[in-house]
């Protein structure tokens, strides 16, 4: 677990670091990840084994099953230039969880990414003392939505409740903070009201614990209406959060990294928090791939520098280390976006 000081100080190193340089995210773990073409057994380990759901395709279980891959994703990405890495644990609640009945595992697969993480960032910390490392704790948006019928013939009717997903985003948060999370990104927010039942639960955390815990918030704008699933305009989901003392607030997956500049400049334009952006590699092909070069996609984010409107960058969907490189080579010749109140 963190120690209270140890938070304390990485907030102020983290809003410091802010204000000199932009920092640089990690790419796509589960691009990274279908390189190694796990099978079915790889999956399951000796662990799982016997276990009676098919588990292939379940990220996630692969810090409990093949460690040394995830923690060797997290290397080339910091020796790709990244200052932060994200945990591997993108649907790790119980609520996502379920759908291979694995509920129980929940504590056990965020304290193992966090550590695995931690335990590579502190490899290269140790090696560079000047370009610290940071793990920040993946929480996703769950498979389901609390705003929204998944039943178009009973609008009314929720698959989720509010409490549900505080109570499974709150056994998320203590596991990422006990394994050494740094910091905790709720991300790919597609529904405000999941976003804020994990805000709230956060927020618990920390008051339970007498901690100070630095909190990213990434949305999904999901297509060219410019809104999220759940209909909110970037400033409208800006506002929904902003009651939260948080670090940063952005955008992330769904669209290419041209696609999201106008975005980017409506809540850079109305926020003092940090804003951070972390594309796709454009959008993708008829077969689900990302085509984007690492140089297309950097020569885009280029102009989130350009125009002043970012603090960190970074790659979400078929982004690779080639891609966080190219990244990492085109910020480095820009100034931060200005930060002008210190939270």
């Amino acid at each position: 677990m963190q120690d209270i000081g140890d938070l304390i100080a990485m907030k102020k190193n983290i809003q410091d670091l802010l204000k000199e340089r932009i920092l640089v995210l990690d790419g796509a773990m589960g691009t990274m990840l279908q390189r190694y073409k796990f099978t079915e057994e790889d999956f399951r380990g000796e662990r799982f084994k016997d276990w009676e759901s098919p588990l292939q395709g379940n990220n996630d279980l692969l810090s409990l099953t093949q460690p040394e891959a995830i923690a060797e994703v997290h290397r080339k990405y910091f020796a790709a230039g990244a200052d932060i890495v994200e945990t591997n644990t993108f649907s790790s609640t119980t609520i996502a969880m379920a759908d291979y009945n694995m509920e129980e595992l929940v504590y056990d697969l965020n304290y193992e990414s966090a550590r695995i993480a931690k335990m590579v960032a502190d490899e290269f910390t140790a090696k560079e003392p000047n370009k610290p490392r940071f793990v920040v704790g993946s929480i996703g948006p769950t498979n389901k939505t609390a705003s929204m019928s998944p039943d178009v013939n009973d609008p009314g009717y929720r698959a989720v409740s509010f409490d549900e997903l505080r109570i499974a985003y709150k056994q998320q948060v203590e596991a990422l903070l006990d394994g050494g999370s740094d910091m905790l990104m709720v991300e790919t927010i597609f529904d405000t009201l999941n976003a804020k039942a994990a805000l709230f639960a956060i927020e618990e955390v920390k008051e339970e614990r007498n901690i100070e815990v630095p909190i990213m918030v990434s949305g999904t704008i999901t297509d060219a209406s410019g809104r999220t699933l759940s209909g909110q305009t970037a400033e409208a989901f800006l506002i929904s959060v902003s009651h939260i003392p948080i670090l940063s607030v952005g955008f992330n997956c769904a669209l290419g990294a041209s696609q999201l500049v106008p975005h980017l400049e409506v809540i850079s334009a109305k926020t003092n928090h940090a804003i951070s952006a972390h594309p796709n590699a454009g959008l993708p092909n008829a077969f689900g791939e990302y085509d984007e070069t690492p140089d297309q996609m950097a020569a885009q984010i280029k102009e989130y520098a350009e125009k002043n409107l970012v603090n960190i960058v970074g790659g979400c969907c078929g982004t690779t280390p080639e891609h966080i490189t190219a990244i990492a080579e085109v910020v480095k010749e820009f100034k931060p976006r200005p930060l002008y109140v210190n939270r």
